[in-house]
């Protein structure tokens, strides 16, 4: 199965738009969404154009309200740090890196930790753990960018927007 995740989007709706087509094309089952989508319109926009489940979890720029949240069957809201399964992967995520300090990695034993915030694309394998950062689908300070996880063969890819267009 293709997931794809997501993170930064302050409200670029351009950017965002064209993820949702790529995923539509692509057929991405599930989004993990790791914070600062910003306003109500941003994480309506896409709720309403992804049909698959969104995994989120909250950043230090989000503005909507909690009530939005109950209005879409679709999105599973985790707070600030999750911990999902797919397809036998165990996967953390949440928007600041500093989270990880609030996670007993030992216990939870993650294939995948995803998280945000710096808006810079990263991976990297530590203490026997790979940490995933998507970069940001806004396109601040570094370009647009989101990663795709193909869940049976653990094959991780980072795409940018502009490649995609």
């Amino acid at each position: 199965m293709k997931v794809a995740i997501i993170s930064d989007l302050h409200d670029q709706l351009t950017n965002l738009r064209k993820f949702l087509d790529y995923s539509l094309e692509n057929k991405i089952k599930k989004i993990f969404c790791l914070g600062d989508v910003t306003k109500q319109e941003t994480l309506s926009c896409l709720a309403r154009n992804f049909s698959g489940d969104i995994f989120l979890v909250r950043g230090n720029a989000d503005l909507y309200s909690e009530s939005i949240l109950k209005k879409f069957n679709n999105i599973k809201d985790y707070q600030s740090i999750g911990n999902k399964k797919i397809d036998k992967l165990n996967i953390a995520f949440f928007h600041e890196p500093e989270k990880v300090k609030n996670l007993n990695l030992n216990k939870l034993r993650p294939d995948f930790v995803f998280y945000g915030h710096t808006h810079k694309p990263w991976l990297e394998k530590t203490q026997g753990y790979f940490f995933v950062n998507p970069g940001n689908l806004a396109g601040i300070y570094y370009p647009a960018t989101f990663a795709v996880l193909d869940t049976k063969n653990k094959n991780l890819k980072l795409k940018t927007i502009n490649e995609i267009s």
